[in-house]
């Protein structure tokens, strides 16, 4: 096996793209990003290498493959796992249940075994006529052995149907993005194969960026007294679950749309359950602005 056989294909590999067609990746108009990020998503387009991306919810890792999609111009395939899911159910699937009831009641030819072969998020990325992004999401829910059983379809960029003895060869090595919450160890072998991007979650003036994305007309004051109040819940210790970035834009729509003007971190708060999503946190919270010394921070 070559060097770009092993390592998930090379800058100079079929079907990847020549330094005057690449398009860096700066982002979008609605997905804001930094240097970093921006380095990690165009070295994994280049040297087509799977990008895995990793950080705390709500930091835009799943949004990320939707972002590369737009502003590379490339179609986007998602594929959401779970823990039943295998390497082969990214290439394709034999609907054998559907087989069984056409011939139970006669809908079409059951002897086409072909009308029956479903191709999975992977299978239409290799079959797709243009560069698609794939987006694997959630990597880590499935078991140990998937991991390494994916990039082997990655570095093979061609399978075979059993079930028709057709071989699907892909056209272009699609831009992967995987995800991954940290739910388990990956593989070493699987580590050394990827691009590895930590999204951190944003600093106050990316987040200004964000929230100004989503709010445009957002008053001023309105908007320092809420980023405050954010960061200092989110700095409490005792947070099982600390807000993310979508539920600060949700928790500001909601202070909008219903006229509240100022906010502080008091027993008063408004709209507590649009950040904070456990039992335990609210408890938490609560006993803190009591003074309670269990929670303090």
């Amino acid at each position: 096996m070559s060097s770009a056989d092993s390592t998930g294909g090379s800058p100079n590999s079929p079907g990847s793209p020549s330094t005057a067609e690449f398009t860096r990746f700066r982002g979008t108009d609605s997905y804001l990003t930094n240097d970093s990020l921006e380095s990690a998503v165009n070295c994994a387009v280049v040297l087509e290498r799977p990008l895995l991306v990793k950080g705390e919810p709500g930091t835009g890792k799943t949004l990320l493959a939707e972002a590369i999609a737009e502003a590379l111009e490339m179609p986007l395939l998602r594929w959401h796992v779970k823990s039943t899911t295998r390497a082969q159910d990214g290439l394709y699937v034999y609907d054998t249940v559907q087989r069984l009831y056409d011939s139970r009641f006669g809908d079409g030819d059951v002897g086409d075994i072909r009308r029956y072969i479903k191709k999975g998020p992977l299978g239409q990325a290799f079959e797709s006529e243009r560069r698609a992004v794939l987006l694997i999401d959630e990597v880590d829910k499935a078991d140990l052995e998937f991991p390494n059983d994916l990039l082997h379809e990655l570095d093979r960029m061609r399978f075979r149907v059993d079930e028709t003895g057709d071989e699907v060869v892909a056209r272009h090595r699609p831009v992967v993005v995987i995800t991954s919450n940290n739910e388990k160890e990956l593989p070493d072998a699987f580590l050394r194969r990827c691009v590895f991007h930590f999204i951190d979650f944003p600093e106050e003036a990316l987040m200004r960026r964000i929230v100004a994305v989503h709010h445009p007309d957002l008053d001023e004051h309105l908007a320092d007294q809420a980023m405050r109040v954010f960061y200092e819940i989110r700095a409490m210790r005792r947070l099982r679950k600390r807000p993310s970035t979508s539920e600060l834009i949700d928790w500001i729509a909601v202070l909008k749309r219903s006229g509240v003007r100022d906010v502080k971190l008091d027993s008063g708060l408004p709209f507590l359950g649009t950040l904070l999503k456990k039992e335990q946190d609210m408890v938490a919270l609560a006993d803190q602005l009591a003074g309670g010394a269990r929670y303090r921070s």
